[in-house]
């Protein structure tokens, strides 16, 4: 199998998991704290990385960075906004609002090009302009349609842009990056379930073997969809990867509607196809300028 048909299947396996599995796992842990979900989260997948980082060999990659106080100042900013975009999405499941959620993530690539504009003063072209302000039309619109503006989608968004945005500038392996990451979260994580177990209210042990078993799958739900996605990245152009990104929230927005029974009505569906032409004509003017670099290279 060619390398670049292995970096596909990788790519929609990955957003697969992001997108059809996530949702589903975390409803199942509904009952379970939303911090307690995170706390649990950033233990378990802790021991999955630190085995990985031998095994990969960014064992220097990993020193390198903690013994780095610019690139560690970076990565507590990227750890807060992680921590937010997970809270934040793990609240909006248990709280049947998967479709907030997968719009979010509709919303994130048309984030990540206003935000190159403002932080690296990235030039945009007029149909990215005209892509920006169509998705400013749909919050508008949902806003006075349905009364309220989507601030789980909006928070989903900018969080995981400008986490991305920290983390193209650190420019670190994203297994070593995790682990810092998580690392700089486990005194929290520790203290918060520490805090409950004291206290009686630690649902790992007080709850069913299934809750349990479940909260100790949350490093792999961590992990394997991010192994997954850096397998997919070195086998397929960057480019390319891009247009796969909305296999997540297109398996989300399946899971909501026709697995939990969320409401897609005509106000909600007009937010989702003012988004849709606005990613549509993102991904045209993508595809073009990709064109016109590849004719001006060769």
């Amino acid at each position: 199998m060619k390398e670049e048909k292995l970096g596909y299947i990788f790519a929609v396996i990955a957003f697969l998991l992001w997108g059809g599995v996530a949702p589903i796992y975390f409803k199942e842990v509904a009952a379970v704290t939303p911090l307690e979900v995170i706390s649990h989260r950033v233990l378990w997948s802790i021991l999955i990385l630190l085995p990985l980082l031998f095994i990969t060999k960014q064992t220097r990659v990993f020193i390198s960075v903690i013994i780095d106080s610019s690139k560690l100042k970076y990565l507590f900013f990227s750890t807060i906004l992680i921590s937010i975009n997970w809270l934040v999405f793990i609240w909006a499941i248990g709280n049947n609002k998967i479709l907030e959620a997968s719009l979010g993530y509709y919303i994130n690539p048309l984030i990540n090009v206003f935000l190159g504009f403002i932080f690296f003063s990235e030039r945009m072209s007029r149909n990215q302009y005209l892509a920006i302000f169509i998705a400013f039309l749909a919050v508008l619109y949902q806003f006075l349609a349905l009364g309220s503006i989507p601030i789980v989608s909006l928070i989903l968004a900018t969080s995981f842009g400008i986490y991305g945005m920290i983390r193209k500038k650190v420019n670190i392996g994203s297994i070593a990056g995790l682990l810092v990451e998580t690392l700089i979260l486990l005194p929290f994580a520790f203290s918060y379930l520490y805090y409950l177990y004291v206290n009686g209210n630690l649902e790992f042990i007080n709850a069913d073997s299934y809750i349990s078993i479940m909260l100790s799958l949350g490093g792999l739900m961590t992990v394997v969809p991010l192994l997954l996605f850096n397998g997919a990245a070195i086998r397929m152009k960057l480019s390319t990867l891009g247009f796969f990104q909305y296999i997540g929230p297109s398996f989300a927005l399946m899971v909501a509607v026709f697995i939990y029974g969320e409401e897609l009505n005509s106000d909600k569906m007009i937010t989702f196809i003012l988004i849709w032409i606005a990613l549509l004509i993102f991904s045209i003017d993508a595809i073009r300028n990709k064109l016109k670099k590849d004719k001006n290279e060769n």
